[in-house]
């Protein structure tokens, strides 16, 4: 009865989720389903963004956050500094910031869970870097491919994510991008793989092995952090 009471509650309660990126923060509610953002970059501390998010959303109300942070959580903490933003990042209290319950968990592990439809699945954000992450029978797996070597002595994300389509150009990127989801397939044994990110869309017709997410489904990410 006690369980049945808390998941009723859970479900009536109104969830901020907040999708850190390299390039720009983005929140929304469960509620209201509108989205809002801030562009973020290399000097974003943890300190910074949290403000930025309460001025953002001080019309709004909510019961409950949902982080998604561009690296490793561990305890619902930040546990290194990101690659792509400012410093102040690991350990950092964000249920203390929020003054409200709040769940942390890497980015692509949140986007993950919003593409999630059962079964072994891997998922990989080609963005301003390289997200990556597993759910397996419903148990979360975040997962941190992205600086693994890869060729040339450079890693995955050197060559599939934002500095790599840079430098290769499309074409040679999206063979990359090819030889690196076959890798992590022989490797992982995936029953089925997503690509979300902002850079999948221009895959363009995704291979037979793989379907394309899309980057809202971070937000339904962080909706279901909350369900059982």
């Amino acid at each position: 009865m006690k369980r049945k009471k808390e998941r009723k509650r859970r479900s009536r309660s109104t969830v901020l989720t907040i999708d850190v990126g390299g390039s720009h923060v983005k929140v929304m509610t469960n509620k209201g389903r509108t989205k809002r953002e801030f562009s973020s970059g290399p000097h974003l501390s943890a300190k910074t963004m949290v403000k930025k998010v309460k001025d953002l959303t001080k019309d709004w109300c909510y019961d409950v956050v949902s982080v998604g942070y561009p690296g490793p959580v561990v305890r619902n903490r930040p546990f290194a500094e990101p690659h792509n933003l400012g410093p102040g990042w690991a350990g950092f209290d964000f249920e203390k910031a929020f003054g409200r319950r709040t769940k942390v968990v890497n980015d692509a592990l949140m986007q993950a869970l919003g593409n999630y439809q059962g079964g072994k699945m891997l998922f990989l954000g080609l963005g301003t870097g390289l997200g990556s992450a597993m759910i397996v029978d419903g148990v979360l797996e975040p997962m941190e491919l992205a600086h693994l070597p890869y060729r040339k002595g450079k890693t995955f994300e050197d060559f599939v994510g934002a500095a790599g389509l840079k430098h290769l150009g499309k074409i040679k990127w999206k063979r990359s991008v090819d030889d690196v989801v076959k890798r992590l397939i022989a490797a992982l044994e995936p029953e089925y793989v997503v690509l979300g990110g902002g850079n999948a869309h221009k895959i363009g017709k995704p291979p037979h092995y793989a379907r394309l997410g899309t980057n809202n489904k971070a937000f339904k990410g962080g909706y279901r952090l909350w369900q059982e």
